[in-house]
């Protein structure tokens, strides 16, 4: 089994798709705090502007559209995530741990 981790630490192919699973992580963190800090930020600068109905005829304020908003983008880049690594990540991740297997055992 210490063959097996050894070989799957030094392969680059491994080392690779931690690189891409990192950045495409971070980024989409960063998505997140540009939203949610943006959204603090108008509240603490510019808090009457969050205070205005969406139109006439309505209670709801853009307060509330934007909360929702940034709800919702949190929820969709988590389904992006979910998506890409089920379908880039996992894969990969399978194809090199079933590689690094049958080469530990050829041993």
């Amino acid at each position: 089994m210490h063959d097996l981790y050894r070989l799957i630490d030094a392969d680059p192919e491994f080392h690779a798709l931690q690189r891409a699973r990192s950045r495409f992580s971070w980024g989409l963190l960063a998505c997140v705090f540009v939203a949610f800090y943006s959204f603090l930020s108008v509240i603490a600068f510019a808090p009457t502007w969050f205070s205005r109905p969406l139109n006439a005829h309505t209670m709801v304020t853009t307060g509330i559209a934007a909360g929702v908003a940034v709800i919702l983008f949190s929820v969709v880049l988590t389904a992006w995530y979910v998506w890409r690594a089920n379908r880039e990540f996992d894969v990969r991740n399978q194809v090199l741990l079933a590689r690094l297997k049958q080469r530990a055992t050829t041993r």
